[in-house]
C-alpha cells in the first residue's frame, strides 16, 4: 500500500516519540478527508502529544475552555522536531494547545477549498451564475460519492462561493480559481460541483442544471458523470473558535526556507518542459504519416438528465439491509 500523508505524520509522531498508544486512546481526528492526489495547505488535526506540561485535570470544569497562554511557554517545538523527519512534501505549520473535548472534524466551524484551473474557452460568467445557486442550505447527494452505509444526511450548507482569475499565465491562457466555503462537505462534493460547472462553461449543460440536482424531488437519482481531476484540489483552510496556531521563529524561517527552495524547483522543472515544448515545435510533421491514422470523433455531450443514473439513496439502503440479512 502506498504511503498516505496521515500514516508518514504518525511515523515522524513515533520516530520522535511524540506519541505513545494507538489513534483510538490519542483521541485522534482529522478535520477533512482528501482523496488520493488532492492537497492540503490548512489540514488540521488533533490528538494528545508528549508535553512539557503537566496534563490538565480532566475534572476540574475547565475541560471545555481553551487552554491558558501559559501552555505555550517552554512548550516542545512541535513544528521544528516534526518537520526534521518528515517527507519533504509534506510539513507541519503550526501547533496549538486546546481542550480536553476537542475533535478537529467536530469542532471545525467551517472548510474552505480551492480548485485551480485553466480559463482555455471557458465561459467563466455562466459558471460564475450558476455557481450561486450552490450558496446556502441544500441535499447534495447528486455532488458526490454517495456511502449510504455510513452517511444518512446529504444536506450541507455552502457559505460562500467565488469564481476569480490567479496571476499565473502560460501560453496565453490564465491560471482562475474556484472557491468554495461551507461548514461540511460529503466525498468528492467539490469535484462533483466543479465537474458539472465545467460543463457548463463549455456550453454542454445549462446553469439551470444545477437547480435540478440539487432538487432530489425531480432528480433522486444521481446522473452518471466523471468527476474533475484531483490533482488541481486544494483544501485551504478549517476554520475554529478561539484556536491561535504558534510556531517559533526559527522553525517559521525553516519552513518558509524550505517552501521557498521547493517553488524554485518546481519552476524548474516547469522551465525544462517547456523547452521540450518549444524543441518539440520545431520537428517537422510528416503529413504522410499522419493522414494514414484514422481521424478521432468528436465527443458526443448526453446531457446529464437524460444519462444513466447511479442508484438513489433509498435503493441503496435496502439492498443494504437485504444484504445483512442474508
Amino acid at each position: 500500500m502506498d504511503p498516505t500523508v496521515e500514516s508518514e505524520i504518525f511515523k515522524a509522531l513515533e520516530k520522535t516519540r511524540l506519541i505513545s498508544g494507538d489513534k483510538e486512546s490519542l483521541q485522534y481526528s482529522r478535520c477533512g478527508r482528501t482523496d488520493k492526489g488532492v492537497s492540503s495547505v490548512g489540514q488540521v488535526i488533533s490528538l494528545f502529544l508528549r508535553s512539557h506540561h503537566q496534563q490538565p485535570d480532566q475534572n476540574d470544569g475547565c475541560s471545555g475552555e481553551i487552554v491558558a497562554k501559559e501552555q505555550y511557554e517552554g512548550e516542545i517545538d512541535y513544528v521544528k522536531v516534526l518537520n526534521k523527519v518528515l517527507p519533504k512534501d509534506i510539513r507541519v505549520m503550526g501547533w496549538c494547545p486546546a481542550p480536553i473535548n476537542f475533535s478537529a472534524r467536530f469542532s471545525c466551524l467551517s472548510r474552505e477549498y480551492k480548485y485551480f484551473f485553466w480559463r482555455g474557452n471557458l465561459n467563466v460568467v455562466a459558471m460564475k451564475n450558476a455557481g450561486k445557486k450552490f450558496i446556502g442550505e441544500h441535499d447534495f447527494r447528486n455532488f458526490c460519492k454517495m456511502d449510504a452505509a455510513n452517511v444518512r444526511n446529504y444536506t450541507r450548507h455552502i457559505t460562500l462561493f467565488e469564481i476569480f482569475a490567479c496571476d499565473e499565465r502560460f501560453d496565453g491562457d490564465q491560471l482562475w480559481a474556484v472557491k468554495i466555503k461551507g461548514t461540511a462537505f460529503l466525498w468528492h462534493q467539490v469535484r462533483c460541483m466543479v465537474a458539472v460547472l465545467f460543463l457548463i462553461g463549455q456550453g454542454l449543460e445549462s446553469p439551470k442544471v444545477i437547480e435540478e440536482l440539487l432538487d432530489i424531488g425531480r432528480t433522486p437519482r444521481k446522473p452518471q458523470y466523471i468527476i474533475a481531476p484531483e490533482i488541481p484540489l486544494v483544501l485551504e483552510s478549517c476554520e475554529f473558535e478561539g484556536l491561535r496556531f504558534r510556531c517559533s521563529s526559527d522553525a517559521r524561517q525553516a519552513l518558509h526556507s524550505h517552501l521557498l527552495t521547493e517553488c524554485r524547483s518546481y519552476r524548474l522543472q516547469a522551465t525544462i518542459f517547456n523547452e521540450a515544448l518549444l524543441s518539440c515545435s520545431l520537428v517537422e510533421n510528416d503529413d504522410g504519416v499522419l493522414s494514414n491514422k484514422a481521424k478521432k470523433k468528436e465527443a458526443f455531450h448526453v446531457p446529464l438528465l437524460s444519462r444513466p443514473t447511479e442508484p438513489s439513496y433509498e435503493e441503496r439502503c435496502i439492498k443494504l439491509n437485504s444484504g445483512a440479512q442474508a
